[in-house]
């Protein structure tokens, strides 16, 4: 999924089926930063395996839900609305998603 200048998209169209890896669709990248969507379906982070990114990451679950885990804390779950900023370096892990419908996010990275 791309913007394209003056042209109408729905974040929620073109969902990719049964997929064994999440999809990544940038949306949007400027200045400073990059836009994209997420469809995760059933997917978690491997066993073991830690995001640890360097730059700062802004997501909000859209629909469906999402088990995010910061290391050293209790699992968060993530609802439609929920957002939340993973600053750089902060490791976590995707836990869990829904495995019974589509969950969509949108993420801001800070691009440096």
């Amino acid at each position: 999924m791309r913007l394209r200048r003056h042209a109408v998209s729905n974040i929620f169209s073109d969902f990719p089926d049964n997929r064994p890896d999440e999809s990544f669709s940038g949306l949007l990248q400027g200045q400073g930063f990059r836009v994209e969507r997420i469809c995760s379906r059933g997917h978690a982070s491997p066993p073991g395996f830690w995001y640890d990114q360097d730059h700062a990451e802004w997501v909000m679950v859209l629909k469906g839900t999402a088990g995010l885990q910061f290391e050293g804390e209790d699992e968060i779950t993530l609802s439609p609305g929920d957002f939340v900023l993973i600053g750089a370096h902060e490791r976590h892990r995707v836990n869990w998603t829904a495995p019974e419908e589509t969950t969509v996010w949108l993420a801001i990275h800070e691009t440096i």
